[in-house]
């Protein structure tokens, strides 16, 4: 070809690629795709069905999640310590990636640490001391009346609380959660202890329908009138306690004598009370020790109380967490035996020794004494007595004073002997003290997270700020070890660097990496802020109620999770555990409202998050 004729093919191959499509090049496209063998023309074919496939799963995805950003912004660097005093500054805090592998959170300082050694022998029943294509779930529009609360005098009325029902579109998102969970509960647990959502069967642990029980009041409080009245003809029909069975004294106290109690107020319906007395009368065998301190559990059908079979202890947040429920009791009957009881365990234990205030985790029954050396936490076990000290104050009207004094001393323990700070970032956290006083070791539950929440209630009723500045650098503490984690979900137990040259702030091991939908964080930021109205809290309740959504819910319900380290392994444990709907959905809902419904000054949260009234004296 000469050269004129090559500079011509090159003109035709430039027009070719760049001027726009003619006639004759469509023409030109067909005749080479039907060259095409029968073989090239089926592959064409399969890579386009599979990347019209993959664009198809995308998209269902985010319709599914519409709310739900999987990937969140970075925090900026934190200026540490903050300056105490000033409101928390609202700003985004360290979220990694929804979805993505982070092991490099929790490697840190790994070799410090790396048995999973136990100090104390542990129930592993102690709750709070504490796939298919899904269903979908119909919202109700039915609300309670629209009356303005009343103005009552101290205690209120019952049935002085006009709920509302949910205000904003997270509050709708946390009433789908509890109705998502309340169906599986429903179709395959009814008045079973709790839900396995997975097998899509139930669990019976003290076979008084638990999950029932606890969620009752949340009922109430979210305006679900229809669920409410079903499972209220259940309690009528069904809930019986002359099983011959032991239970543990503590947790069938709070939650279901409390869960019980905490309807009653709400609903002035006797049917509640009722059955609260007839619990209350078998539960009171449990006090039949020589020193009056309870034993951990009781037999039902008999009322004889026995201590636990692995040991001749009782937990000393067990003992001291009955009192608010049983008093309450008193006041509504007018029969004093219950209150009688349960004053004379706090008296008897605000009268032993401690240490700066604080106590051992377990206390024998029959000599009324502590286990000396047993560890001092504010984890398992030992919890909700410091909890109780300033709830039993506030609900007797500020009319106990050793409960005050006995309160104040604790959190200068606490202060004094537990609160250390991270390296490098000089995080606030709470460690826990071995071997009666001799050693300290670097580990937070993640249950110790309700004392911001705590401290802030103690706030507004007098106490110093040093109560509030520590609530708050501790509720941002618990607050990263969600935030921290690629699910968005805290471990049950939490380790802390505190040794120079350390790069990584906490780490969680593997065989404390699971999450049982716990409460405890979400409680304290509702506390924060109703205190403060700083929406920051609510904003860091929405990132964690997104990895509740995301890892945690499944076509039966929602499941307690093995590993929130790896969201491609979180291994689920096929488990519901009643104060999820109880009182981490509650607190949920409680916190995103544009407008509190519940005035501090007048009730109280047990700790499992069921309402009582605060009386006068």
């Amino acid at each position: 070809m000469d050269t004129l004729g090559r500079s011509a093919q090159v003109a035709l191959d430039i027009n070719d690629v760049f001027l726009p499509e003619s006639p004759t090049k469509s023409f030109n496209v067909w005749r080479k795709w039907n060259r095409l063998s029968r073989l090239q023309k089926s592959m064409l074919y399969m890579l386009l069905t599979i990347c019209s496939i993959i664009f198809l799963y995308h998209m269902n995805v985010y319709n599914k999640h519409p709310n739900i950003q999987r990937t969140i912004k970075t925090e900026p660097k934190h200026d540490w310590p903050p300056k105490f005093g000033q409101k928390l500054e609202e700003k985004e805090v360290e979220n990694p990636k929804f979805g993505v592998v982070n092991d490099n959170q929790n490697v840190a300082m790994e070799e410090e640490g790396a048995d999973d050694d136990e100090d104390e022998d542990e129930d592993e029943d102690g709750g709070d001391s504490n796939h298919a294509e899904e269903e979908t779930v119909e919202e109700h529009d039915d609300k309670p009346g629209e009356e303005k609360q009343e103005e009552n005098k101290l205690p209120p009325k019952d049935g002085s609380i006009k709920f509302n029902g949910p205000q904003n579109d997270r509050q709708r998102a946390v009433v789908s959660a509890f109705q998502h969970a309340w169906q599986g509960y429903r179709r395959y647990a009814w008045g079973r202890d709790h839900l396995k959502p997975i097998s899509k069967t139930h669990q019976t642990w003290f076979d008084l329908g638990l999950t029932l029980i606890d969620s009752l009041d949340t009922m109430l409080v979210m305006g679900l009138k229809e669920q409410y009245v079903e499972a209220r003809v259940w309690v009528e029909d069904n809930l019986k306690f002359t099983t011959d069975k032991d239970v543990n004294l503590f947790e069938t106290t709070i939650r279901v004598l409390g869960g019980l109690l905490s309807t009653y107020h709400l609903s002035q319906d006797q049917i509640f009370l009722d059955k609260a007395v007839d619990l209350a009368d078998r539960l009171m065998g449990a006090f039949d020790s020589s020193s009056g301190v309870p034993y951990s559990d009781v037999n039902l059908r008999t009322g004889v109380g026995h201590s636990p079979k692995w040991s001749p202890d009782s937990s000393t947040s067990e003992v001291t967490t009955i009192q608010l429920e049983f008093r309450d009791l008193s006041r509504i009957t007018g029969n004093s035996k219950y209150e009688d009881a349960v004053s004379r365990v706090s008296e008897l234990v605000h009268g032993l020794d401690k240490n700066q205030g604080l106590v051992p985790i377990f206390i024998n029954a029959n000599s009324g004494q502590f286990r000396t050396y047993s560890t001092i936490t504010m984890g398992a076990r030992g919890d909700s007595y410091y909890e109780y000290l300033l709830k039993q104050w506030l609900q007797t009207g500020k009319s106990i004073e050793y409960l005050k004094k006995d309160y104040n001393e604790s959190m200068f323990g606490v202060m004094n002997k537990m609160v250390r700070r991270t390296v490098p970032n000089n995080l606030v956290f709470l460690g826990e003290i071995l071997s009666g006083g001799k050693d300290f070791k670097p580990k937070m539950d993640e249950l110790a997270c309700f004392l911001p929440g705590t401290l802030a209630l103690g706030f507004r009723n007098g106490m110093p700020q040093s109560h509030m500045d520590l609530a708050q650098d501790l509720a941002y503490t618990c607050y990263l070890t969600f935030a921290r984690q690629p699910t968005f979900l805290a471990p049950e137990i939490t380790y802390y660097n505190t040794a120079e040259g350390s790069t990584k702030d906490f780490y969680a091991k593997p065989n404390d990496a699971h999450y049982l939908l716990r409460p405890e964080t979400i409680e304290s930021l509702w506390y924060l802020y109703y205190m403060t109205g700083n929406k920051t809290y609510q904003d860091w309740g929405w990132k964690i109620f997104q990895g509740i959504e995301i890892y945690t819910k499944v076509s039966g319900g929602y499941t307690t999770i093995s590993n929130v380290r790896n969201p491609l392994d979180t291994r689920p444990k096929d488990m519901m555990e009643s104060f999820f709907l109880g009182e981490t959905l509650k607190y949920l809902y409680l916190l995103f409202a544009d407008k509190h419904e519940i005035d501090l000054d007048k009730w109280v949260f047990n700790t499992e998050a069921h309402l009582l009234p605060l009386y006068p004296h």
